[in-house]
């Protein structure tokens, strides 16, 4: 799941003077001025990005997605008298959740 939208990145990348960026292991990555080789771009950049931008569109979907399966888990599990519809909504909150977790944002 991309965290970032393309344009947040190259607007930052063109403020900051740095070129060719690309995503790579979901890295991103990019030439810092007056350098020959690409470095990662630096995770405090990537921090403020996500501050002030918040959520893309990608990962509102998958939230609105894993809302209203919990909703709907909920209802059929009351209709059905079974714990199993909501079961299933709690796993794919789950994993969700899981894949809303920014790997490129490590705790220093």
């Amino acid at each position: 799941m991309q965290h970032y939208t393309t344009k947040w990145i190259e607007d930052w990348c063109n403020d900051n003077g740095w070129t060719d960026w690309f995503i790579e292991r979901s890295m991103y990555w990019g030439f810092p001025p007056n350098a020959v080789m690409p470095m990662p771009i630096p995770s405090q950049a990537l921090r403020a990005i996500k501050a002030e931008k918040g959520f893309c569109f990608e990962e509102k979907v998958w939230c609105s997605a894993a809302i209203f399966s919990a909703v709907l888990g909920g209802v059929f599990s009351y209709f059905m008298s079974s714990p199993m519809p909501m079961l299933a909504a709690f796993t794919f909150c789950a994993i969700v959740t899981a894949c809303l977790e920014d790997e490129t944002l490590e705790c220093s």
